[in-house]
């Protein structure tokens, strides 16, 4: 089927296409976005298309499937709109504040938790630190990726466990003081 007469077949189903994007959307300017987004899908993967077959149920399976891979997008997003104005003020002069709680924890000391780990735990680790891919570390030190992820997790967990500890005891050392 040439382009011509794939833009003439598909004219013929634009308003069914709008209607059915007004029912899945209940909106018309997401209606109108859908049938457009349909329309791009449709001419990009006309290729496709089988001739002789049903092209309006090719056409509403496309928008159907577009709606709702559009719909478990907004759904993982969460999205949400604040309405309220936006009144604040940034050089508002109020002071900063520091964090100087007694309980922060330096780089040098999660350091140190990092250096105190089992070698078959911080090397996977540091390099995963230091920018390496997991296949990267993988071939590297020759073992499974599989491997590699565990290790670096294992490692992620005993250092929030070290942090964990550390702010208790400097919790614990603010209160007898």
């Amino acid at each position: 089927m040439s382009h011509l007469e794939f833009t003439h077949h598909f004219s013929q189903f634009q308003g069914t296409l709008h209607s059915f994007a007004v029912r899945l959307t209940n909106n018309e300017n997401d209606a109108q976005d859908l049938v457009q987004e349909t329309a791009y899908k449709a001419f990009k993967y006309r290729g496709m298309y089988q001739p002789q077959t049903n092209l309006r149920a090719w056409l509403m399976t496309i928008m159907r499937n577009t709606f709702i891979n559009n719909y478990r997008q907004r759904k993982r997003r969460q999205t949400i709109t604040d309405d309220t104005p936006n009144t604040f003020l940034l050089d508002s002069a109020a002071p900063a504040v520091l964090n100087t709680a007694p309980g922060a924890i330096t780089f040098e000391e999660l350091y140190s938790e990092v250096e105190k780990l089992e070698d078959w735990v911080r090397i996977p680790f540091l390099m995963h630190y230091q920018g390496f891919k997991y296949e990267e570390i993988s071939n590297e030190l020759q073992i499974p990726l599989g491997t590699v992820k565990s290790r670096i997790f294992f490692a992620r967990k005993k250092l929030q466990e070290a942090v964990r500890v550390m702010y208790k005891n400097a919790d614990l050392s603010e209160l007898l003081n």
